[in-house]
């Protein structure tokens, strides 16, 4: 069994969940949960954008279309997913990186992403 770092967020609170629909995380919990074995550091809960879906194609991980012998139904525009921190970063370099939903994005995501980045993509609040 793999040891699971805090659940922590980058606001220092409870990581709340991403998505249970389609379900993300690297442990496939709904959160972006991670551990020492998680290499691609898959803590940034994104908001996926056709433009983010796009360019994550062109740069070799095609995220759309679904992948029946995995259980990855592909991601569509509004959906929420456990992006790796690193792709999250090199998108922000294109400018075309997703909003955040902060409160669901592990601490760990810092070590690669500074907060005022993430900070600049935050989900609003709907009230």
């Amino acid at each position: 069994m793999l040891k699971r770092d805090p659940n922590v967020n980058v606001l220092g609170e409870t990581l709340a969940p991403c998505s249970n629909d389609p379900v993300t995380g690297y442990f496939r919990d709904g959160h972006c949960n991670t551990c020492s074995d998680d290499h691609g550091s898959h803590t940034v809960c994104a908001i996926m954008t056709a433009e983010f879906l796009a360019f994550s194609k062109y740069v070799g991980n095609d995220l759309s279309t679904p992948n029946p012998e995995f259980g990855f139904p592909g991601l569509r525009p509004g959906d929420q997913w456990c992006l790796c921190a690193g792709r999250f970063m090199q998108a922000h370099d294109e400018g075309c990186a997703p909003n955040v939903k902060l409160s669901s994005t592990h601490a760990r995501a810092l070590e690669v992403v500074p907060l005022d980045v993430l900070k600049e993509y935050a989900q609003p609040i709907l009230r």
